[in-house]
């Protein structure tokens, strides 16, 4: 049995050539597991060391008792006196160590000690080896701390290649679709979420991806990989674009949908380069080998310009822009295209635009010409509405950028005062003042116009109706969180909404007035009106019906053949009837309607 020991040192060896773990690694897992046996079966409240002799290339185990005056813990103390009888040279708070005997081939020596020591240390080793458990959890152990010490090097191994590409092998599929890709010497991982929707692979199947993330405390393999990560486009361009390695030619951003297309933003520092040019290569082959390695998707490489507007046309391309209109304030941008244009610049399910604006960062609105001149115009007549605003000085306000009543309303009176044809302070103010009366007047109308529909309201036509709310404070309420009316009605708190809204103190206490009064009585007069709509629609449906009806059954009664000298007269009369009965019920109608307005009124 010695003989079968001996080389441990040898297979300790060879094991850490084979997984790349250091031979002390191994020698501490080993011990460490002769401990636990150990504990588990002399008891775990023993004082116990395992210690690996390289001589005999076996793990020695100890055992520590101190030695006191009093025993407290009998596994670990013995008695001063008891010292002495054994003629043991220690003194009291000093330790005493005894080897502890488990193997079969020290069974000699663990006779002899327990016929020394057996009573002092209340132990007997002699037959008490090791049982099945015991041996079962060592192996455990080993096992275990073998496997940390792989993981460990594997995490030391790659932590620095995190945000590389890296290229495996598909291994096996994961029951919850997840992929594993067999690096060499360790296991990755790719799971649903960060492949693209139209990618299959088969076992054996080379993949090159984008190290995401090394998870140390991962169970399973530690190296999420990813085929959807932005960095994965960037990092193939650095490997076919010898200009973006070395770094005069720079993607600035990358906006990136899977599987179906890419935009990325590129500059170059050396004038004489081209970036677009140098990342598509003679004919397009550079960029066409990362559109193969990336399986078909579309990749659109634009210019980087420090000019904003300028950057946002050139990321729409391929549509033209021929205005763009910019919001600093919000970070948005209108941008006109012609009409024939509009669905080539927002794109298949609006990617086009999507993309751009991922891309420069900022919300885009694309519009065709037409409805950019409809809503000039409607914006223009709105503005001429404030008593002491003509069309012309509308028109100027327009392209100064005001687009609402409200905003003339809510705006800094210096900054109206600038405009040419303003005047004083005082025509600012009185201009002001209509302003207000005018939302008040649209407000009014809005409610009116609620006698003629049906459909239920939305939200965002609930919050107009309510005094004080128009465009701008309906977007900074929905930025704020506040989408809905009863947003509004659960907020107590002034000093928050003026400060999440950024509208300040004032306009604030203005809409908390105002949605007080909705509630406390326009709110029903806005059913009333809509349940009156209603009514009247549902009228008017049973008198076409109706009156279809009758039509069907008079074709149904006419016969074929010679007119009878009666006919003419009961046609005339049949004529004169139903004339007569769509008379009456014209009559009905408007009288319905005009005793509904009444008590609308009444109700207002």
């Amino acid at each position: 049995m010695s003989d079968a020991i001996l080389p441990l040192n040898m297979i300790l060896d060879q094991v850490g050539r084979d997984k790349g773990i250091d031979k002390t690694v191994l020698v501490e897992a080993i011990e460490a597991a002769i401990l636990t046996a150990a504990k588990r079966t002399f008891g775990q409240g023993r004082e116990l060391e395992a210690r690996f002799n390289d001589e005999t290339e076996v793990v020695d185990l100890y055992l520590y008792m101190t030695v006191v005056e009093e025993v407290e813990f009998p596994e670990r103390e013995i008695l001063a006196k008891d010292v002495k009888k054994h003629k043991l040279d220690a003194d009291i708070g000093e330790e005493l160590g005894f080897q502890i005997f488990y193997r079969e081939e020290d069974d000699k020596k663990a006779k002899k000690q327990d016929k020394e020591f057996a009573k002092l240390l209340d132990l007997k080793t002699h037959g008490h080896g090791f049982g099945r458990i015991a041996a079962q959890t060592a192996k455990q152990v080993i096992i275990q701390r073998v496997r940390d010490a792989e993981r460990e090097n594997i995490f030391n191994e790659y932590k620095d290649r995190k945000d590389e590409v890296i290229a495996g092998v598909v291994r096996r599929f994961e029951r919850n679709n997840s992929i594993i890709i067999d690096l060499g010497r360790t296991e990755a991982i790719i799971p649903a979420w960060e492949q693209t929707p139209r990618e299959s692979y088969r076992p054996g199947d080379r993949v090159m991806a984008f190290v995401k993330e090394i998870d140390r405390e991962a169970r399973g393999p530690q190296i999420i990989l990813s085929r959807t990560h932005e960095g994965l486009l960037l990092r193939l361009f650095e490997m076919e674009v010898p200009e973006i390695y070395e770094g005069i030619v720079r993607i600035v951003a990358v906006a990136r949908e899977p599987g179906a297309r890419s935009k990325i933003a590129v500059t170059s520092r050396d004038a004489d380069v081209d970036p677009v040019g140098a990342c598509v290569g003679m004919r397009g082959s550079r960029v066409q080998a990362v559109v193969q390695e990336l399986h078909g998707e579309k990749i659109d490489i634009v210019p980087w310009d420090r000019d904003m507007a300028r950057f946002v046309c050139n990321a729409i391309q391929p549509a033209e822009v021929t205005r763009v209109i910019i919001d600093e304030a919000n970070g948005s941008m209108e941008l006109v295209v012609p009409d024939d244009k509009l669905s080539l610049a927002i794109g298949r399910r609006g990617q086009n635009v999507r993309l751009a604006s991922r891309l420069t960062e900022w919300r885009l609105d694309v519009i065709s010409e037409t409805n950019f001149n409809e809503r000039e115009r409607d914006a223009i007549e709105t503005l001429a509405m404030i008593e002491g605003i003509d069309d012309n000085l509308a028109r100027t306000m327009y392209k100064l950028g005001f687009r609402t009543v409200e905003e003339v309303a809510e705006a800094d009176p210096a900054e109206l005062a600038a405009i040419p044809g303003f005047g004083d302070s005082d025509t600012v103010v009185a201009i002001q003042k209509s302003a207000e009366i005018t939302m008040e007047d649209l407000r009014q109308a809005r409610i009116r116009a609620l006698a003629d529909r049906a459909e239920p309201l939305k939200e965002r036509e609930r919050l107009m109706f309510i005094r004080g709310i128009g465009e701008r404070t309906i977007e900074l309420l929905a930025q704020a969180g506040y989408r809905t009316v009863d947003d509004l009605a659960t907020e107590d708190d002034l000093d928050r909404l003026a400060l999440s809204t950024g509208l300040g103190l004032r306009k604030a206490r203005v809409i908390f007035d105002g949605i007080k009064q909705y509630l406390e009585s326009e709110m029903q007069v806005l059913a009333n009106l809509q349940e009156q709509a209603r009514e009247k629609a549902r009228v008017k449906a049973e008198v076409d019906a109706a009156s279809a009806a009758e039509g069907t059954e008079e074709e149904a009664t006419d016969e074929p053949g010679p007119v009878d000298s009666d006919e003419p007269e009961t046609n005339g009369e049949s004529e004169k009837s139903k004339d007569e009965k769509d008379e009456k019920d014209e009559k009905d109608e408007k009288d319905g309607e005009s005793v509904n307005m009444d008590a609308v009124d009444e109700d207002w």
